[in-house]
């Protein structure tokens, strides 16, 4: 019998489940490396840890609980939700507890602090966990009755997922990142044009996209409906994880004869500054063609663009500027390390300076929950993964995604503004 080679997805797949291959739609159990939850998710995963009966977690150093959605807690439901996750994880000695002073957005913190590594397969209670795709590892999201059972008993049933390939070449522009890269993508093919899929991502052009671009890259995978996104390990891969991941990382790559159900080509270089517009992340248009659109709010930070390079790029264009009249700037570094870096590079001083308000690491206006709620009427341009109706206020509000070039270009002219090149 001959059989078709297998993509890095399935190969990862196949080795969690101490098989020699997998097969796309195969069901599988895949033994975890990683279980993940947050303030929200987390509780009601414990709740049904102990309906289920489980008195103890398979590996306390193989979970990680992030509290990162309303904390420091917005009100007494937060605090109460909050508190639950503290005392699970004192009761289960759970290694990978971060609280307020330690925490970040989840998806920019778990990396950072080496938790997740290539080669890895994790699942989280948070349908952002895609993220950690760039780093080489099978990541996606799950309910939180997945993450109990997953806490409890270190595996997960997966149906393994058919592929599609990006082949990327060329270089992105200088006023483009990331992000413009996936909303381009998202745009092509919509919000269900990859549904439980991986998207796989590979040729010469993965060489000249940053860690934090593939990372934001992953991260909205899932706004095409996919199962995963995932990027081969390179040189690039290497720099970031040396010195920082705790276990030693397992490189997969996809065989030659690996099939996949279509291969999309991006030129980087053709990527212009994209903006998705209401009311879905598929609705996207370069920036240049919604400069008539007034807006009363930027957001830029999130598990998508709260990183290093995204405090640099907003950094680069408004320092010694002014955010315009009748604009609230909002700026979220992603994780503590990052809040500090950009006090130690004088970043928030310039924000402060330009207008701008500076966040401790929170995910609160991404999901409408605090730090950011619009109001009827109201229009924001924000770096954050998702515009749907009500996402970040009343139903009667509108949510642009964005770079964060993009974003804070917009925040200084108080309309939709594409980044002039360097």
């Amino acid at each position: 019998m001959l059989f078709m080679g297998m993509t890095m997805t399935q190969k990862i797949l196949a080795a969690h489940a101490g098989l020699d291959r997998v097969e796309a739609g195969q069901l599988i159990s895949a033994k975890l490396d990683l279980v993940l939850g947050n303030d929200i998710t987390t509780p009601v995963a414990v709740n049904e840890f102990k309906k289920a009966g489980f008195d103890g977690v398979f590996d306390k150093d193989r979970i990680a609980i992030v509290l990162d959605h309303f904390v420091p807690n917005k009100d007494i439901k937060a605090a109460e939700q909050s508190k639950q996750c503290r005392e699970f994880a004192c009761s289960h000695c759970v290694s990978h507890f971060y609280d307020v002073g330690k925490m970040g957005i989840e998806h920019a913190l778990l990396p950072e602090q080496g938790v997740v590594t290539a080669g890895d397969c994790v699942i989280g209670a948070d349908s952002h966990t895609c993220t950690y795709g760039a780093l080489g590892a099978f990541s996606t999201g799950v309910g939180s009755t997945d993450m109990a059972a997953g806490m409890a008993t270190g595996t997960a049933w997966f149906k393994v997922p058919s592929a599609i390939k990006f082949e990327l070449s060329g270089k992105l522009p200088k006023n483009c990142s990331g992000k413009d890269v996936i909303l381009t993508i998202i745009g092509m093919i919509g919000v269900d044009g990859a549904l439980y899929k991986s998207m796989e991502f590979s040729g010469e052009g993965v060489s000249s996209l940053s860690m934090d671009d593939r990372l934001c890259i992953c991260n909205m995978a899932i706004e095409a409906g996919a199962k995963n996104g995932i990027f081969p390990v390179d040189d690039v891969t290497r720099a970031y994880m040396n010195g920082r991941t705790e276990r030693a990382p397992k490189e997969f790559s996809a065989d030659p004869d690996a099939v996949y159900e279509k291969v999309v080509k991006i030129n980087l270089s053709d990527i212009v500054p994209t903006v998705s517009c209401p009311h879905l992340p598929e609705n996207t248009k370069p920036a240049s063609e919604l400069s008539d659109i007034k807006i009363d709010q930027v957001v830029i930070g999130s598990c998508t663009n709260g990183r290093m390079e995204d405090m640099e790029a907003a950094y680069r264009i408004m320092n010694g500027k002014k955010v315009a009249d009748g604009v609230r700037c909002i700026i979220i570094p992603a994780t503590m390390a990052i809040y500090r870096e950009c006090i130690e590079r004088g970043y928030l001083t310039a924000f402060i300076d330009a207008g701008a308000v500076v966040s401790t690491p929170t995910c609160g206006p991404c999901l409408g929950g605090y730090m950011g709620i619009l109001a009827e009427g109201e229009r924001c341009v924000a770096t954050t993964n998702r515009n749907f109706v009500g996402r970040m206020g009343h139903v009667k509000s509108e949510v642009y995604l964005a770079s964060p070039q993009t974003a804070a270009s917009s925040a200084l002219t108080g309309y939709i503004t594409a980044p002039e090149e360097d």
